[in-house]
């Protein structure tokens, strides 16, 4: 591929948290998420308003060969119109602290909605609740229920 030094290649590598800086990630542990994929670095990066990229799926970091996460291809010139900043690890900083707060976003949404429980039109959502506190009751029952016997045959 020719050298075009308006492109930037961002990896999703460099933003995973498990990572050492040493062994490939290039942002600060703030700006780290748990488990980074293309779709996310895409999700971040338009959300924070970059517009001129190119995703190139399915392909391996020279350092990392075992592993397909693919790459994005960012234009420098419209990093610094849109954000701001046409530097690489300017850019990086900015999606890693934009993608690690849409991931706490989605993550407390998540909980919220599980601790909502199931909403009132949801009769399968409802169901599988009853069924698991139901069958809990059961087991419990059954668990009792062997004891019992047990104690009666041996008193006999």
């Amino acid at each position: 591929m020719d050298h075009n030094p308006d492109r930037v290649v961002i990896w999703p590598g460099y933003f995973d948290q498990r990572r050492s800086r040493r062994s490939g990630r290039r942002v600060s542990v703030d700006a780290a998420v748990a488990k980074p994929d293309m779709d996310g670095l895409v999700w971040a990066a338009r959300s924070l308003g970059l517009k001129k990229m190119k995703r190139e799926d399915d392909i391996s970091h020279p350092q990392r060969p075992h592993a397909k996460e693919g790459r994005l291809w960012v234009s420098a010139k419209g990093a610094a119109e849109s954000i701001g900043s046409a530097k690489k690890e300017e850019i990086l900083q900015m999606i890693g602290t934009q993608w690690k707060e849409m991931q706490e976003e989605r993550k407390k949404e998540e909980l919220s909605a599980s601790a909502a429980g199931p909403k009132t039109g949801d009769k399968q959502g409802r169901s599988q609740r009853k069924v698991s506190s139901v069958a809990k009751q059961a087991a419990n029952r059954a668990a009792s229920e062997r004891k019992t016997r047990g104690r009666k045959k041996w008193k006999k």
